[in-house]
C-alpha cells in the first residue's frame, strides 16, 4: 500500500468521529465506540497488531480515562461545594461590581485566569476551573464550555511549567544525531538552552496568533449565545479585547525570552490579570452601562445550551457571612497548590509525582499503564473543596449534597470517556506490528508531507493539531511528531527549528477540538452528550489558529528564497486586514 493510501486508511477512525460526532450530532457516548471499533479493526486487519496488544492499549486507555474522571470529579466537587456554601453568589456579586458586561467577564476569567491555571497545571485543567466558574456567574453552560475550549490555544505550549516543550518536544527530538548537530551549529551545546531556543520561537508564533483570540471568544459568544445572534456585539469591545490580548501576550513573550519555557503562560496570565482587572475597574475600554451585553433570560435559552443540571448561586445560610476573600480563597488554594506542586525547583513536585500506581507490561504486550494520583489536579480540587467546607462552615447536609451531585455527574461522563481514550491508545500504539507499517499518526503525517511539498509550513501546525485532537495532549502530539517535523524541515532545506515550533503551536491549537478535553469540560457543567455542539463552534477558530502560524512560518522560512512578499506573508496580511475590516464594518453598521 502506498503512502497516500495508508494515510487514507489511517484517517478512518478520525473520519468516524467527524461524521458521527460533528456532522450527525451524535453524543460522544455513541460516536466514540464506533471510532474505537474502527481503530481496533484497522489495527488488527491492516497494521497486523495482535489482539493482545490491542486489548492492552485499550486497558491503558481505561487507566488514563480513570485519571481524567478523577480530575472531572474534583472540579465538579469544588463547583458544588461553593454552590452549596453560598460562595458562588458572593463571587458573582464581585464580578458584577467590576462590570456586569459578560464580554469583559469572559475575558477576565477564561482568557486571563485560564491562562494562569494552564501555566500552573495544564492538561485541560483551565476548563475544569474556568468553565464552572462562568456557569456559576450565570453563563449558559454551552457558552462557558466553548469559551473554555477557545482559550486552550495560546497558553497551552507552556502549560504545566513548560511540559509540552520540556517533555514533549525534548523527548521527541532527543537521541537524534541530526538534531544534536543542528543545536551545536547554533552554539547551543546545552540541551536546556536548545529547548529555550525552540520555546522562544513557539512564543513568537503564539503571540501573533493569540492577538485575536480574545476577540474571537467574545464574538463567538455574542453570535451564538446573544439575543441578537450578532458578531457586532462582540466586536464592539474590540479595544478591550485587543488590550486583554496584549496584556497577556507581551509579558508572555518577554518571559519566554528571558526565563525560558517554564513560565510564559503562568506569568503572562498573572500579569495580564492584574493589568486588565485594574483597567476594568477604572472603566478603561469598558462600554458604558447602557451598552453592556447580557445573555437572554434563562427561559429563552435554547435546549442545547443547558445540561442535566443547573448551577445556582445560593446565598450563604442564615447567620453566616462569607466575604469576597473567603469566597475566592478555595480558588486561591487551587492556584497556590498547583503552582507549588508543579515548579521543578520545589521538592513537592518530585514527592507527589513519585507516588505512582503501575501496571507494567499489560498482558505481556510491552505496553504499561501508570498513574500518579497525588500529582493529579483532581487531588488539588478535592483539597480545595475540603478547605471550603471548613472555611465556609458548611454543615454535613450541604457537604453530602455536593458530594452526591458530583458523583452522579462524573458517572455520566464516564460513558463517553471509556471509549474515547482507549480509541486514542489503540490509534497511537499501531507501530511495530507484523505488517511493518508506521503507526497511524505517522502514516497520516507522511501522507500529508507527500502532498504538501514545499508548502509544508502551512500544513505543519495542522499535523500538530491532529496529534492533539487524537491524543488529547499537546505534549503527546509533540512527542509523536517533533522528530518527523524536524526531518521534513531538513528535506526541504529550511530551518528545521521553525518547523518544530510550528508543530508545537499546532499541537496547542488542537486542544480546542480535542474530543476527550471537550468531554471533560462538558461533563463538569452537565453537558454530557453535547460534545459535537462544542466542536462545531470551535472548529473554525482552530483552523484560524493553525493557518496563521503556518502562514507566518512559511513567510519566515522561504523569505530568503522568495523574498518578503510570498504566499505566507500575503496570507498573514490578509488575515489581519480581514479582521480589521470585520471590526470596522460591524462597529459602524
Amino acid at each position: 500500500m502506498g503512502t497516500l493510501g495508508l494515510a487514507a486508511v489511517a484517517l478512518v477512525p478520525i473520519a468516524v468521529v467527524a461524521l458521527f460526532l460533528v456532522v450527525l450530532r451524535w453524543p460522544a457516548s455513541r460516536a466514540m465506540p464506533l471510532s474505537w471499533l474502527a481503530a481496533a479493526g484497522l489495527a488488527w486487519l491492516v497494521w497486523d497488531i495482535s489482539g493482545i496488544r490491542i486489548a492492552a492499549a485499550s486497558i491503558n486507555g481505561l487507566v488514563v480515562a480513570a485519571t481524567l474522571l478523577y480530575i472531572i470529579f474534583g472540579a465538579i466537587l469544588l463547583l458544588h461545594t461553593l454552590q452549596e456554601s453560598g460562595a458562588l453568589a458572593v463571587i458573582r456579586r464581585g464580578f458584577v461590581g467590576i462590570t456586569p458586561d459578560r464580554r469583559i467577564q469572559v475575558l477576565v476569567i477564561a482568557w486571563l485566569f485560564g491562562a494562569f491555571i494552564e501555566g500552573s497545571a495544564g492538561f485541560g485543567t483551565p476548563a475544569a476551573v474556568a468553565v464552572p466558574l462562568l456557569v456559576g456567574l450565570g453563563f449558559p453552560p454551552l457558552a462557558a464550555v466553548v469559551a473554555g475550549m477557545l482559550i486552550q490555544s495560546t497558553p497551552v505550549s507552556f502549560g504545566s511549567a513548560g511540559t509540552p516543550i520540556l517533555v514533549g518536544v525534548s523527548t521527541g527530538l532527543s537521541g537524534s544525531e541530526a538534531v544534536t548537530a543542528y543545536a551545536a551549529s547554533l552554539g547551543l551545546a546545552e540541551w536546556t538552552d536548545f529547548m529555550a531556543f525552540i520555546g522562544v520561537r513557539v512564543a513568537v508564533l503564539h503571540t501573533v496568533a493569540g492577538t485575536l483570540v480574545p476577540l474571537i471568544v467574545v464574538a463567538t459568544m455574542t453570535r451564538f449565545f446573544g439575543a441578537n445572534r450578532s458578531f457586532r456585539e462582540g466586536l464592539a469591545v474590540w479595544k478591550f479585547a485587543l488590550f486583554a490580548a496584549l496584556a497577556m501576550t507581551v509579558p508572555y513573550m518577554l518571559t519566554a525570552w528571558l526565563l525560558g519555557p517554564e513560565f510564559p503562560a503562568l506569568f503572562g496570565g498573572l500579569v495580564g490579570l492584574g493589568i486588565v482587572v485594574t483597567a476594568a475597574r477604572k472603566g478603561l475600554f469598558v462600554p458604558p452601562p447602557e451598552e453592556h451585553f447580557e445573555f437572554p433570560a434563562r427561559s429563552a435559552w435554547e435546549a442545547d445550551w443547558t445540561g442535566d443540571k443547573s448551577v445556582s448561586t445560593t446565598e450563604p445560610a442564615a447567620g453566616r457571612t462569607i466575604g469576597a476573600v473567603s469566597a475566592w480563597a478555595p480558588y486561591g488554594v487551587v492556584a497556590g497548590l498547583l503552582l507549588l506542586t508543579r515548579l521543578p525547583s520545589l521538592p513537592l513536585r518530585d514527592f507527589l509525582s513519585g507516588v505512582v500506581l503501575r501496571w507494567p507490561d499489560i498482558l505481556g504486550s510491552g505496553i504499561s499503564a501508570s498513574a500518579a494520583p497525588l500529582f493529579l489536579p483532581g487531588t488539588v480540587f478535592v483539597a480545595a473543596s475540603l478547605f471550603a467546607v471548613v472555611a465556609h462552615r458548611m454543615d454535613r447536609g450541604q457537604a453530602t449534597r455536593a458530594l452526591t451531585a458530583s458523583l452522579r455527574s462524573t458517572g455520566l461522563a464516564s460513558v463517553a470517556l471509556v471509549f474515547t481514550v482507549p480509541m486514542v491508545q489503540v490509534f497511537l500504539n499501531t507501530g511495530g506490528g507484523a505488517a511493518g507499517l508506521a503507526s497511524m499518526p505517522i502514516a497520516l503525517a507522511e501522507g500529508a508531507a507527500q502532498v504538501a511539498g514545499s508548502a509544508w509550513p502551512f500544513f505543519a501546525p495542522f499535523i500538530g493539531g491532529l496529534g492533539a485532537f487524537v491524543a488529547g495532549s499537546n505534549t503527546v502530539s509533540n512527542m509523536m511528531f517533533s522528530l518527523f517535523q524536524f526531518g521534513v524541515g531538513e528535506r526541504l532545506a529550511v530551518d528545521p527549528g521553525w518547523v518544530v515550533a510550528l508543530q508545537a503551536v499546532g499541537g496547542a491549537a488542537g486542544n480546542m477540538i480535542c474530543v476527550h478535553n471537550v468531554v471533560a469540560a462538558s461533563a463538569v457543567v452537565g453537558l454530557v452528550g453535547r460534545e459535537g455542539a462544542v466542536i462545531r463552534r470551535t472548529l473554525v477558530p482552530f483552523v484560524y489558529y493553525a493557518l496563521l502560524p503556518g502562514a507566518l512560518g512559511y513567510a519566515i522560512l522561504w523569505s530568503g528564497t522568495l523574498g518578503p512578499v510570498n504566499a505566507g506573508s500575503l496570507v498573514v496580511a490578509g488575515i489581519f486586514v480581514a479582521a480589521g475590516l470585520w471590526i470596522f464594518q460591524n462597529r459602524t453598521r
